[in-house]
């Protein structure tokens, strides 16, 4: 989500009904990396809980038990876990890639999974354990492992109190989910999804007490732009793309799952539409030819700028798609596509968009379910100008957007569940933020990037800083988050800190034209992607700035070496995330060897 209100009032309560709020201001930020509160359904708010994760790296690589018996991953995740962590797991996820693999296991008792007790692994190319992450919990108290409460009243529960209908067609569980007192609940796992009002979760029912325990909500929300992905707003002009698709990406296009062959907005990636799936726009000549020019002067809904939405937002999650792909966000690693070729991964779940959605207005938002369900964005007006503008129209809301299912999918292994606390989401907006930022550079230079200025008219933007190199034009660090509460603004601190990653790397080693598409070359812009994209699968489920922070590091000894070790760690270091940083306190100490 990008939002767009400067100032943001959170209730800090477990869950409150009332007919209206006076909101207190959070106080401290000492639940920023376990705790979150979130709004759900008449006027109520629930705080959801998610165990401290610990994260340890190992630079070139430790043993583990198995190394020497070729061992599956599973098989490796499992045992090193139980080894190392001594507790009892069972295998969620895993994928490998071209310089790590990465398992994924949640914590048993009593046979039963712990939904927010998880652990990761990755193992080097010389398997060889890199990083492990856990959030596992040593609970006070268990309740019984046979539920007292049937799945209907369960579900009755859930429907109730957020609003909506249970899907009927993901199955619920069973599992336990530890609490911030120590004990650990029963409970009923089910997906509960508005769509109309744009509300999707998975919601937990305690099942002896049938009262709402928690919810993860998969729905962040944004807003940017679309043209050439380089470009930012329509005022940069729009151009005609001869065949942008990557073939190595899209192996049929973006017109074809093998089976089905397309002439609209849809394909193996993703559906753009407006108000129902059938209504997108179809190929305006022969050959998959799709023209249709934008007026800036008339209503973004006549029929020519609808259908000119419907076109930039189908190119531009076409376009995130392979790019995310070409640097390790694939099949195995849980992206979204219909069709997933025999290569690993859940398919039937491309990237479904609904432009000019009447659900709102100046905002954007992006649904990250587990892999196998569809992502869906929702791209809304925009009301300060007259006439008013298209959020599907600046490319940087849909590539921020699309963002949210590469971070929220990748971290914690494709469950969509892992960027949940009040820093780890933060992270999130500051990622996509980070992204949209990567995209719109066309040359060495790094400018200061200011978003959605456009949409609102505003030559300042939607946050509150540009993101600079100038301590001056941009003083966020690390300790601004001991006063932050509210997740855009947490995200604007880590957005800045990789724009000046970004910086120092294409400063030691140039840009590459072709970044977009090839990942082999040695440039700034395509290691910092590699590092981005990599520190994804290796941080904990719900990271803190210091945990993705350990994760570049360690991301860079897997790729390269250790190359850029030093780099990061003085850009790091100048934004407060120092080796002794801690407590939301700044530290600029950097390794004794740099």
């Amino acid at each position: 989500m990008v939002a767009f209100n400067k100032f943001f009032k959170s209730v800090f309560l477990a869950i409150v009904y009332a007919s209206s709020s006076s909101a207190l201001t959070v106080p401290t930020n000492s639940k920023h990396a376990t705790h979150r509160v979130r709004s759900i359904a008449n006027g109520a708010k629930i705080e959801t809980f998610h165990p401290v994760s610990t994260y340890e790296t190992f630079g070139a690589g430790i043993d583990h038990p198995l190394r020497k018996r070729g061992a599956s991953l599973e098989e490796s995740t499992v045992s090193f876990i139980n080894a190392h962590l001594g507790v009892e797991t069972s295998f969620q996820s895993g994928f490998a890639h071209d310089v790590a693999s990465h398992g994924y296991a949640h914590q048993l008792i009593n046979n039963v999974i712990v939904s927010n007790a998880v652990a990761n692994v990755a193992f080097n190319t010389d398997d060889l354990v890199v990083a492990v992450g856990s959030s596992f919990v040593k609970p006070t108290t268990v309740a019984p492992s046979t539920p007292s409460v049937s799945f209907d009243n369960a579900k009755a529960t859930a429907e109730s109190a957020l609003d909506g209908t249970y899907l009927s067609e993901i199955p619920s569980t069973v599992e336990y989910f530890a609490k911030d007192d120590g004990s650990v609940a029963l409970v009923h796992v089910l997906q509960i999804r508005n769509e109309a009002a744009g509300t999707w979760y998975n919601a937990f029912v305690d099942a002896h007490s049938n009262t709402l325990v928690s919810v993860t909500d998969y729905v962040a929300q944004a807003s940017y732009l679309v043209l050439p992905i380089h470009k930012e707003t329509i005022l940069d002009g729009f151009e005609t793309l001869v065949d942008p698709e990557d073939l190595k990406a899209s192996p049929l296009g973006w017109h074809s799952d093998g089976t089905t062959n397309t002439t609209d907005t849809s394909g193996n990636n993703a559906l753009t539409y407006k108000t129902s799936t059938t209504n997108t726009t179809p190929e305006s000549g022969t050959g998959l030819v799709f023209s249709y020019p934008q007026s800036a002067t008339t209503a973004p809904t006549t029929t020519a700028n609808v259908n000119a939405a419907r076109v930039n937002n189908f190119y531009i999650v076409n376009s995130v798609h392979d790019i995310t792909y070409r640097y390790g966000f694939t099949e195995t690693a849980f992206n979204f596509q219909n069709t997933n070729f025999n290569l690993g991964g859940k398919g039937a779940d491309r990237v479904t968009s609904s432009i000019q959605d009447s659900a709102g207005t100046n905002n954007a938002d992006f649904a990250t379910p587990p892999d196998g369900q569809s992502g869906h964005m929702r791209m809304y007006l925009f009301t300060v100008t007259t006439p008013n503008r298209d959020g599907a129209l600046e490319n940087d809301v849909p590539t921020h957007e699309n963002t949210h299912g590469v971070t929220n999918r990748m971290t914690g292994g494709g469950t969509g569940a892992c960027l949940q606390t009040l820093e780890a989401g933060g992270m999130g907006e500051g990622w996509s933020d980070a992204f949209a930022d990567w995209n719109e550079k066309n040359s060495s230079a790094v400018p200061d990037f200011i978003l959605g200025a456009y949409l609102e008219n505003n030559v300042a933007g939607i946050r509150t800083h540009p993101y600079s190199t100038s301590a001056t034009t941009n003083p966020l660090t690390y300790a601004n988050l001991a006063t932050l509460n509210e997740v855009h603004n947490i995200g604007e601190v880590w957005a800045n800190i990789l724009h000046n990653v970004y910086a120092a790397l294409v400063a030691q080693y140039g840009w590459s034209a072709e970044a977009r598409t090839n990942p082999d070359g040695t440039e700034g812009n395509v290691v910092h992607l590699h590092l981005f994209i990599d520190a994804l699968a290796l941080q904990p489920c719900n990271p803190t700035f210091l945990s993705a922070r350990t994760a570049w590091i360690q991301a860079d000894a897997n790729r390269y070496g250790g190359a850029n070790k030093c780099l990061l760690w003085k850009v790091f270091a100048s934004k407060g995330l120092g080796v002794n940083a801690a407590g939301h306190k700044n530290n600029a100490d950097i390794p004794a060897d740099c």
